[in-house]
């Protein structure tokens, strides 16, 4: 038979496990979301607020020129869009899907962020019903290069 000590010793480990991995697992899945945006832009307040429904701790600073953040996150011209997002190191620009930012949070590749480029009717915040282009969410890394992370 095991004494009270041990099983109370027993639960407590396994409380104190179970603990760790669920911080572990928060932190894998990013921290706070920072979005720039500017204060006139609707579509991006509807991204903030869609992002701060998939249980993200979303702040949204509204900036005069959008132009200057993508410029400090050396964000590509060509994949440049309305809002910037930054989030645990990683930058997602414009309209990106919200399970693909959670799961370039969670899987954690090696990628500067996500950009999907101007402002194609369809992704999250841009919804307009009747009317979803496809589009393509493209990765970038701190060089520059990029390639199509998926299409929608």
């Amino acid at each position: 038979m095991l004494s009270r000590q041990t099983v109370s010793t027993s639960v407590l480990m396994l409380v104190m496990l179970w603990m760790a991995v669920l911080l572990s697992n928060c932190a894998q899945h990013g921290g706070d979301v920072h979005v720039y945006k500017s204060p006139n832009c609707s579509c991006c307040a509807k991204w903030a607020a869609l992002m701060q429904r998939t249980g993200q701790a979303v702040t949204v600073e509204n900036v005069e020129s959008i132009d200057k953040i993508e410029d400090k996150y050396g964000i590509p011209t060509s994949l440049r869009s309305c809002h910037t997002a930054i989030a645990d190191g990683y930058i997602f620009e414009g309209h990106v899907p919200l399970d693909l930012v959670l799961k370039v949070l969670k899987e954690r590749p090696p990628i500067a962020g996500l950009a999907v480029p101007g402002m194609p009717p369809g992704p999250p915040g841009m919804e307009v019903q009747g009317r979803n282009e496809p589009y393509r969410v493209i990765a970038f890394d701190k060089e520059g290069k990029q390639n199509v992370f998926a299409e929608r």
